[in-house]
């Protein structure tokens, strides 16, 4: 049965993810203050540390009540309340309709529980799917009721056609002038490649994260013969035979290509998760991701 906007994620599970924040590389300030701190020199509203003077600080946030007693110099430091733009770019094509649970599903409820945490600590989250191109869009907003417009959204996911990240993010990045975290949960089956996309959100300023979802039986087909298949996206046929070599030939190009994700996003500074739709929810979501860096 298909996921609705009651059942993405249920009740027990939300109540865990109030603990968790999510975590950026560089802090995007919005209009208004969030529940995200971080301690700045002389800015915010409530006191927060001291630390040592030291050359080319503004003296005017030296405290000069310490400095008559103990004669030396200390900054007041104050605490900011910060927020951050959450991105979540959600690949609709053919190929996420593919595996059980459906990737899309399973995308569908990360994408759920990263806008979750942001909204719920006053962050703003917006949301886009796509496949050959941009599909539909929920411009970032930044409230709590925002949270089951988000899960309606992701529920209702679908587009079907051909993957191009690269005219996705050509579209998304002129539609929203706000920038911040861009994540992009995708299977990567990319006729033309994810490099490009990439890029272009980064020339942009943008930030990304890139989850790539993908079904076991695709990390480890069970074929075995002669076989026509049909490609999800182009219907275009492929006579295989699926024996020990051909197997292991396809062991080598899929992890190829994932060296090759890997080297891209490290040289371009771009954290990369990639998961099955085997693992178990709960641990990609409380777990990993917060090893990888997404939350706190």
């Amino acid at each position: 049965m298909p996921a609705t906007a009651a059942t993405l994620l249920p009740a027990d599970f939300l109540r865990k993810l109030d603990q968790l924040t999510v975590r950026s590389r560089r802090i995007y300030r919005g209009s208004m203050r969030g529940e995200r701190r971080s301690r700045t020199q002389g800015r915010g509203m409530e006191f927060s540390d001291y630390r040592s003077y030291q050359a080319g600080d503004d003296y005017r946030y030296i405290d000069w009540n310490i400095y008559s007693r103990l004669d030396r110099l200390f900054i007041k430091l104050f605490s900011e309340e910060e927020d951050i733009n959450v991105h979540l770019v959600l690949d609709a094509s053919a190929s996420m309709a593919w595996g059980s649970p459906a990737k899309l599903e399973y995308a569908a409820r990360i994408a759920a529980a990263i806008g979750y945490v942001g909204l719920t600590n006053f962050d703003r989250v917006g949301a886009a799917t796509f496949s050959d191109r941009l599909h539909q869009t929920l411009l970032p907003q930044r409230s709590r009721g925002h949270i089951l417009r988000l899960f309606e959204f992701l529920a209702s996911a679908g587009g079907g056609g051909r993957s191009d990240l690269a005219a996705a993010m050509r579209d998304y990045v002129h539609l929203t002038p706000r920038r911040g975290l861009l994540v992009v949960v995708s299977d990567l089956l990319l006729p033309n490649g994810f490099e490009e996309g990439l890029k272009l959100a980064r020339y942009h300023h943008f930030e990304p994260f890139l989850i790539q979802v993908l079904s076991d039986d695709e990390l480890f087909p069970a074929l075995d013969g002669d076989l026509r298949l049909l490609d999800r996206e182009s219907h275009a046929p492929v006579d295989v035979t699926a024996d020990g070599p051909a197997l292991e030939a396809y062991a080598r190009a899929r992890d190829g290509y994932f060296a090759e994700i890997e080297q891209f996003c490290l040289r371009h500074q771009i954290d990369y998760l990639r998961t099955s739709t085997a693992t178990p929810f709960e641990d990609l979501i409380l777990r990993y991701l917060r090893i990888g860096g997404l939350f706190a």
